[in-house]
Parts: C-alpha cells; structure tokens; sequence
C-alpha cells in the first residue's frame, strides 16, 4: 500500500489580498464564467452546454440545488458563475487517461494540490489498484464488476460493506442504487446528507412532519420579510441572489445573520439587468447581524422573547387562530421563554440588544416570513435546536403554509434531496421498506444502518471492509482527515464512480476500482436510444436533465448502467431484469413510481417542461407528526466556553469552490487571491495574541485527548467577531473531530472546532 499523505500539500501559492467586495456579480462575475468555460474547451462545445444549462428539457446544473422559475427563463444565461464553474468542470475536453496513471504513482498524485487534481480532466476508463502494487491500471468494465461481485459475495455480512451516494446522483441511479444494496442485504447507505443538511430534515421532521422546506421559489416576492441564517448566497447559490433582489423590489425586509460580511448579501448587480448594469446593483440587506460563531440559537431566542413581550404588550403579534388550531407545546414554549434573560442571551451570540430589537420589530409587524438557512446552522452541536427555534418562530407567526411564508433550508448538491425521497438512508422508514417488499418479492433489512461518522468509525474498527461511493470526494468531505483516511486503508475493497480525478482515489483499500461515469452534460445511448434522468430541487420540483454534449470517451458508462453491472456480479439469485432497467430508464421510472408516494404517472409528468411539485403538507398547513400538529419545542441554551488562548473555528468555502470542488485559488468577493492556506482572524485577537499579517501558523485542536494539527496557515486581518477565526476546507478538515457531531442528526461539528493557534517554527 502506498504511504501517502492524505491531506493536502502544505505548499503555498503566493498570497495576495484587497479589501472585500461590496457586492456580487456584475460583469466580474460574466468574465470570470468566460474564462473558466472557454478555457477547458472549444468555444462550440461551451456555448452549447451553457444554452441548455437549466432550461426546460435542458442540462440540470451539477452545482447547487437552488431552483428554477416555474415560468420564463432568460434564453440567455439561466445559470451563475458557479454553474459555469460546474459545467467548465465536468464538459471539459481534458483527459486522464491510462497513460497518465502509467505517468504518476499513487504517491505522487497525493503530492498534488486539490486543484492540480481537478484541472487534469475527465477520466476516460475503468482503472484498478492492484495491492501492493503504485500505480492504477486500465481494466475492463466486466472485470471490475467480478471484483467488486466476488469481495461483496465473500463478506461474512452484508453489513461489513457501505454504499455512499453523494448529492449529484440522480433519482433514477439513486433509487437503484437503494435497491441494489438492500437486495444485497444492508442499509449501509450514508450519503453527503449526513455531513450537512441531516440537521434541518431531523428537526422539521420532528416539528412539521416533513424534513423538507416549505416555500416555493416565487414566495419570495410575496415575502414582507426574509431572514437569512448561516448561509452565503453570492458564492454558495448565487442564483438566489435574483429572487431576493426581486423580494426587495417587492418590498420584502431582508435581515441576514453571519459570522462575516459578505458581499453577496449586501449587494447584488444582475449582469443581465440594464437597471442593475446602467445604476448599479440592488441593496439586499436591511438589517446586519454580524452574530459569533455558533450564536444564533441565542440569537433566536432573543428575537422570540421580544416577541412574545410584544404579543402581551401590544396583542396581535401572534398568529393565535393557527396556533390554538394547528400546534402544540405553546404555553409551555412561553413558559421556558420567560425564564430567558435577553442581556445574557445577547452577549452569547454577540449582537447588541439595541440590534436585536431592530431586527425583531421586523417581524412584529409582519407575518409573511422567509427563514434562509444552510451550513452555518446545520453544523453544530446545537444546530437541531437551533432549526426548531427557527421553527418556534414561523409558528408564533402562523408564517408556514401562508403565501410568502414558511422554512427555506438552502441545499448544496444538485439533487441531495432527491437522493433522499429515493430512499438513501441508513434509517428508512418502514412504510418505505414494506413497499419495497410488496413492489419486489424481497424481504429487507429492517436493521438501521451505519450513517456517515458510523460508516467511518466502522471501517476504523475493521467493521466494514467494502466502501463503495456513488460520486462524491468522501476523504475531502469527511472530518478528521487522518482518522478517516485510515479508515479507508483499513478497507479490502475500495470503490469510486466518479467522472474525475480526486483525492479520495488516493486514499485507497488493499485494491481499489476508478469506474468513470458520465456527467449531466452527456449524452447517455442506451439500448432503446438516447435516456434522461430526472432530479429534485430545495423546493421539491421533480424536473428532467438531458445530456447534449458527446461524452469524452467511448468507455464510459452511465450510473444506472454501473449499478446494474455491480448487481448483476453480485446478486445471483436477483429476478429483477437489470438489463431492462438500463435499456430504458422509463421502466425505472415506472418502478419509482410503484414505490414511492408522490410520483404517480411519473413517466407522464416528467415529459412536461419544467417537471412537478411533489407533495407537501405543511405548505398546505397539514403536519404528518405522531399528533398530526406542529410542535413548539423547548431547547435548551448550551455554550461554549473558550479559554484564553482558544478560538471557535468554522470551515467554509472559497469564491472558486463548490463542496470539495476546487474550481481556483482565488476567494474573490473575500479579497483573497491566489492562496487557501488561510486563517481569517480578528486584528484585536491578532495583537492580543502577538500574532502578525501574513504569519505562518499552526492550528491545533485535543477534543477527546486525540492531538490533531493542520500545519502552514497564513494569518489574514480579517472583519470577523472576536475570538472567532475561519478557514477553508477540506484543508482544515482534519481539526474537525470525528467524535464531535451534532445531538440527534451526528452532523459532524464542522462550524464549531475549537483551536490554539502557535507561530509555525521555521
């Protein structure tokens, strides 16, 4: 086995920075989408993914899941600069080949940067990872798939061996994909979920009856106010700067709550706008709360105990016919409410009392409430109860299943959500189960299976010795970077369909399989002609994505195929007709459809332009809890108490980056160029710690005795609360403890790691 390191090199690249940007997009945003497209690939080729990229009938983006108008497009660029990014990316006329694995062993590729990975193009073959042996080999499809059948055919258990499936797989693959590993006898199906929005489903599950939003996209022009909580929108999902820009002109209050001040909530200048381009952009947020890290249940609280002091001062306030009528644990919810100090609770989360007043009268007056969240509420310790205070708010409001109102946890990948109504999940449900029974003749597992940080600690503990992953970078997206990458080492088999090159490939079992598959931009032939493939959104449109471009290579093979060809190797006794299945992915569909509630006549809807909402209840204020009411819930304050030379950390991304995805080296909106060995600290913490601009450091973190450290971080001033500090991943990836996850969802604590920090010694 290869000794090779499994984080990212230490080298630095030549740091630069200038003051941050005060607003997102504009013609910046159209030059950079330019050069990253245009530069991968012939001007022809690029102008033809672009056209087609998220509209009806056309390419689904691979990038985020934010959602398309149900109306008009624009026939120009219904896409971003992260779409362009996306699509640079995987329709790219760079190769690697088998000729480049003969170039580079292991060892060496492990030296290379994240990006250097990325930049060298799409893989064109099946690749094998002989043990012992340096470098990958080209192999036949037929034979990886008896490697892969032989070591699942040889487990003592089902449950020594794990299907991960990452957020672009789409519904077709995703839900072959379940079936396949529970015919084989697990519900070992972790999947990115679990690593970011697991928090918001198991706490508007457990509120609402739906882990799922409640808004649809035009509810924001209806909205009076938006709050946006832990999210970026100008670098993470930049099309929602187009909504909330069509909010504010509609009125709406925006109230954005982040540790930094970033660009794309303070501003947005639409490229395709003449009002934007000839009189600058739109004004987004109204009011700022530049909040400390991990202080927003405080926060929350705060905002809730105003307003319940408003509703006995004023009456009103509440939306009391839908509270008597559709919750319950309201008087107690306002009997834990009173005992709330508000000074206490400001000083927790680092907002002034005068600000949260501000903010709060907000929402006195007004019921058509957005709440916005992402990964800076979902990746705490606390982050379940932070979700059901958000929660506690809308219904103090009667603000979900109004017009304008309601839940909005903004998702990552393309089709997270999707993946998920598919059945990807460790614990499913047992209607779900019951009715793969009846629709299949199987009996399924009925045992939950191993989430993300299980799976991990699993193949830790030689638990599980086969890891297979449905795309995804699983090392670079996982905590604790060296406990993980030993876990993986500790597998016999190791498998990655994948459509390029990434460091997961490097951190490998006894023997390890490369499948390449095709991406969204591919035409994808089958046996009975050309298929599409279907996806869900954040707000639960089910729409069709169909390939237009010619795929790189002869040799690759679609999703559904791979899965088909890894069952059929293993399942000896399956009647299901795989074959079938992949020569037209209509009779996947139709399966689908026999499976799961909300999809009849899939094959039907599917074929109209701009696809269809799938059930929701509680956008019709109907919740599918045990009591069939929304629940108040009380949630206990629990802080973090640092020492006098530790810092809360959160891992964040950069402009050039999506998920583990590193489209380049610049972080432009943030005014840092060319460099992401960085650590944004407070100037005041800086002088109080003797620390220097662009300083050489160390970070360090001993939750649960186990020492880790990420060496080589340059210090950059930075506009953050104090005792707060921020850094990219996956590079400070391995601080992030595998035993430090959140209460109820174990979402791994990603936005709350606790450092030292020590000047690096030369």
């Amino acid at each position: 086995m290869s000794k090779i390191n499994p984080q990212p090199p230490l080298d630095f690249t030549g740091i630069e920075t200038s003051k941050p940007a005060e607003e997102a997009a504009g013609f910046t945003a159209v030059i950079s989408s330019v050069k990253h497209v245009f530069g991968v690939m012939p001007i022809k080729r690029g102008i033809k993914a672009l056209l087609n990229l998220n509209q009806k009938e056309g390419v689904d983006c691979p990038s985020c899941a934010w959602p398309d108008p149900d109306g008009e497009r624009s026939k120009i660029a219904e896409y971003c600069e992260n779409g362009a990014k996306a699509i640079a990316e995987e329709a790219t006329t760079r190769k690697v080949t088998p000729v480049f694995f003969q170039k580079y062993s292991v060892d060496e590729l492990s030296k290379k940067s994240d990006y250097w990975l990325g930049q060298q193009g799409r893989l064109t073959h099946p690749m094998v990872l002989k043990e012992g042996k340096s470098h990958y080999e080209k192999i036949s499809w037929e034979e990886a798939f008896q490697i892969i059948g032989s070591h699942l055919k040889n487990l003592p258990s089902p449950d020594e061996a794990i299907f991960y499936t990452s957020g672009r797989t789409s519904n077709e693959a995703a839900f072959l994909y379940q079936l396949f590993a529970r015919m084989y006898g697990t519900n070992n199906l972790p999947d990115c979920s679990n690593m970011c929005h697991e928090s918001s489903g198991s706490a508007l599950n457990e509120t609402l009856g739906l882990g799922k939003g409640s808004v649809k996209l035009d509810d924001f022009e209806k909205a009076e106010v938006i709050m946006i909580l832990g999210q970026n929108p100008g670098t993470n999902h930049p099309r929602m700067l187009s909504a909330l820009e069509k909010a504010k002109r509609a009125g709406a209050k925006i109230i954005s709550v982040n540790p930094l001040i970033e660009a794309g909530l303070v501003k947005f200048k639409h490229p395709q706008e003449i009002r934007d381009v000839i009189f600058g952009g739109e004004k987004l947020t109204d009011i700022y709360l530049q909040i400390c890290i991990n202080g927003d249940l405080a926060l929350l609280k705060a905002m809730n105990k105003i307003l319940m002091d408003a509703e006995r001062r004023l009456g009103d306030v509440f939306d009391k016919n839908f509270i008597i009528s559709q919750t319950e644990g309201y008087e107690e919810y306002l009997k834990s409410l009173e005992n709330e100090d508000l000074e206490q609770l400001s000083a927790v989360c680092g907002i002034p009392l005068i600000k949260i007043k501000e903010a709060a009268e907000l929402l006195i007056y007004h019921n058509k409430i957005i709440v916005c969240w992402a990964m800076g509420l979902t990746q705490h310790k606390n982050s379940v109860a932070t979700i059901r205070e958000v929660v506690n708010l809308l219904l103090l409001k009667g603000s979900i299943g109004i017009e304008g109102g309601g839940t909005c946890p903004v998702r990552g990948h393309s089709n997270v959500q999707g993946d998920r109504t598919m059945g990807i999940y460790e614990k499913p449900k047992a209607q779900f189960l019951d009715k793969l029974q009846e629709v299949f003749a199987f009996e399924p597992p009925r045992k939950h299976g191993f989430d993300t940080v299980e799976a991990i600690n699993a193949m830790a503990e030689k638990q599980a010795k086969v890891f297979i992953a449905m795309g995804g970078n699983f090392l670079s997206a996982t905590p604790d970077t060296e406990f993980t990458a030993k876990a993986l080492q500790n597998c016999d088999l190791t498998v990655h369909v994948s459509t390029k090159l990434n460091r997961s490939h490097l951190i490998h079992g006894k023997t390890a399989l490369i499948l390449p598959c095709f991406g969204r931009t591919d035409l994808d032939f089958q046996a009975s002609g050309e298929q599409f493939v279907s996806v869900e959104d954040s707000m639960g449109v089910v729409h069709s994505s169909r390939g237009v471009l010619d795929p790189i290579s002869e040799h690759l093979m679609s999703e559904p195929a791979i899965i088909a060809g890894m069952a059929k190797a293993t399942l000896s006794s399956t009647k299901l007709d795989w074959d079938k299945l992949v020569a037209n992915y209509d009779n996947i569909r139709d399966l689908i459809e026999k499976t799961i509630v909300g999809f009849e006549n899939y094959n039907k809807r599917i074929s109209v332009a701009g696809g269809f909402y799938l059930p929701n209840a509680p956008r019709e204020q109907k919740f599918l809890t045990d009591t069939a009411k929304a629940k108040f819930t009380i949630n206990e304050l629990d802080t973090i108490n640092l020492l006098e030379n530790q810092y809360l950390m959160m891992t964040i991304r950069s402009h050039d980056q999506f998920n583990t995805t590193i489209y380049g080296l610049d972080d432009r909106y943030r005014g840092i160029y060319n460099e992401r060995r960085i650590i944004m600290m407070n100037e005041t913490d800086m002088k109080e710690a003797n620390l220097q601009k662009y300083q050489v450091v160390n970070l360090y973190n001993d939750f649960g005795g186990v020492a880790r450290v990420a060496e080589n971080f340059i210090i950059v001033p930075y506009n953050i609360p104090r005792k707060c500090v921020a850094t990219y991943f996956p590079e400070a990836n391995v601080l992030v403890p595998i035993d430090s996850f959140a209460d109820i969802s174990k979402t791994p604590t990603s936005k709350s790691v606790v450092i030292t920090i020590a000047p690096k010694h030369q």
